[in-house]
């Protein structure tokens, strides 16, 4: 049984060898060379590591400039001051003059409560004021003549003091009757609801008609400033000392962006850090101001926040795709005069999503490569392209499909039709003489169909029964 099987793989290897070699390449009749042979096999070798040209990469030069050291977080956005407008007075909601969303302004009416109760109380005490006064005359009149008996000693000095307390008296209840009328006025001016602050109104919870009352819980609607408008993020702890060093310098710029992390969607600045770190996540709470003038940040909307706490001056910055990972540490790949390169290891400082900053390793002007690292080792000659240069399209090369030249189309439909000979097509001038492996190739191709060339056939259609379509079909031997 192993016999039998050590006989099958030799007879399966050997097959494999001679499809290899001769089942699967074209023979030498066939019109292909030896020399085509040879530059199949070499294209194979080529293909598998054999024979390579430089390595195509994209290299960006580093530069010194400053770089900002940011701190990133996710906030979310606050009102500045909300309010939930009540009405402070119970009654009949006669007429609502707001609609749902509107910006209002500071003293804008928004809705209006039936006031006759409270106008008929206001009324009140404006009577009681003017009973009151008219009383206080007649006293003190009384204390004038009063006052004169008592120095002629035709009338008491008791009665004279007793005159004079009333008169007091009377004085006293004037002024709490101008109270009463004050309070009386101020539940009467509750009855028009006006807005208590700048902002934009939300939902309506009542509608006109409706009684109300000071102790409602949903109040009538929602007033939100949004301009200028606050956030609210956690930084951590580690952060802390940088930030508040920040602070006391001068006023701190915060970027609002958006989901993609590039797109700016407002500036501000720190209005105060928290003064406390919260224990149970180490973090600690900051609050920014935005002036938020394009309305683009909502309260209740989670954005993405940076932080510019410092600027670093005058360092080497390069392209963040530059930087590799090994087992010793980061390094890169510069490009030296002789389009080779050399892996140099590097410190890495602050980086982000498209610059690093390199403190050690490499100075400027020096290319490194940011493109092309599958290939690419020690001391290995590379192609070197720009940015710029790789962003451009490829020139399409004259003669290809798509940039067809003039003459070419009507050159190609007359070798199809192989016009050689005058009494087939009837062609005034005869077809070019074709190269020289034109003939193999078209012997190939009947070999493959099965019928084998004529002998001295002419180019031409001569003998075809579409008078001149290509080869002539062989006849069948009798």
């Amino acid at each position: 049984m192993k016999r039998l099987l050590v006989l099958l793989v030799l007879i399966a290897a050997a097959w494999g060898w001679h499809s290899y070699n001769d089942g699967w390449m074209p023979q030498s009749g066939d019109g292909v060379s030896t020399g085509q042979q040879g530059a199949g096999r070499g294209g194979r070798r080529a293909r598998f590591g054999g024979g390579e040209g430089p390595i195509p990469v994209i290299a960006t030069a580093a530069r010194r400039g400053d770089v900002p050291v940011t701190a990133d977080a996710v906030g979310t956005i606050q009102a500045l001051n909300t309010v939930t407008v009540r009405t402070q007075v119970d009654g009949r909601l006669l007429e609502i003059a707001f609609k749902d969303g509107q910006d209002v302004k500071k003293g804008d009416i928004l809705a209006k409560v039936d006031p006759a109760t409270y106008q008929a109380q206001y009324d009140q005490a404006m009577a009681k004021k003017a009973q009151d006064e008219a009383q206080l005359a007649n006293a003190r009149a009384d204390l004038e003549r009063y006052a004169k008996l008592a120095q002629t000693d035709y009338g008491s000095r008791q009665q004279a003091d007793t005159q004079r307390a009333t008169v007091a008296q009377l004085e006293a209840q004037v002024r709490a009757d101008q109270g009463a009328i004050d309070n009386a006025k101020a539940i009467l001016d509750y009855t028009t609801v006006r807005a208590p602050i700048d902002g934009r109104l939300g939902i309506r919870q009542v509608d006109q008609g409706n009684i109300v009352r000071a102790s409602d819980t949903n109040g009538l609607v929602v007033i939100t400033q949004l301009r200028p408008i606050a956030m609210i993020f956690n930084l951590p702890q580690q952060q802390l000392r940088a930030v508040s060093a920040a602070v006391a310098r001068g006023p701190v710029e915060v970027d609002a962006l958006d989901s993609d992390g590039t797109t700016i969607i407002d500036k501000g600045v720190v209005e105060v850090i928290d003064n406390v770190v919260d224990q149970t996540t180490g973090t600690i709470k900051v609050k920014a101001r935005f002036p938020n003038e394009r309305l683009q940040l909502w309260p209740g909307q989670f954005v993405n926040v940076r932080v510019f706490v410092d600027v670093l001056k005058n360092v080497v910055v390069a392209p963040t795709a530059a930087i590799q990972r090994g087992p010793n540490g980061a390094y890169v790949f510069a490009v030296d005069e002789d389009e080779t390169v050399r892996q140099v290891a590097v410190t890495v400082g602050q980086q982000t999503e498209t610059t690093a900053v390199i403190t050690a390793g490499v100075e400027p002007p020096v290319k490194l490569v940011t493109t092309g690292f599958a290939r690419l080792t020690d001391k290995a000659k590379v192609r070197v392209s720009t940015p710029e240069e790789a962003a451009q399209p490829p020139a399409t090369a004259p003669g290809r499909r798509g940039t067809r030249e003039p003459g070419q189309g009507q050159g190609r439909r007359r070798d199809q039709q192989g016009g050689g000979d005058a009494s087939g097509a009837g062609s005034a001038a005869p077809a070019p003489e074709a190269p020289a492996g034109t003939d193999g190739t078209r012997q190939n191709r009947q070999r493959r169909n099965g019928a084998a060339p004529s002998e001295g056939a002419p180019p031409g259609g001569q003998g075809s029964p579409a008078g001149g379509s290509g080869a002539q079909r062989p006849q069948a031997q009798p």
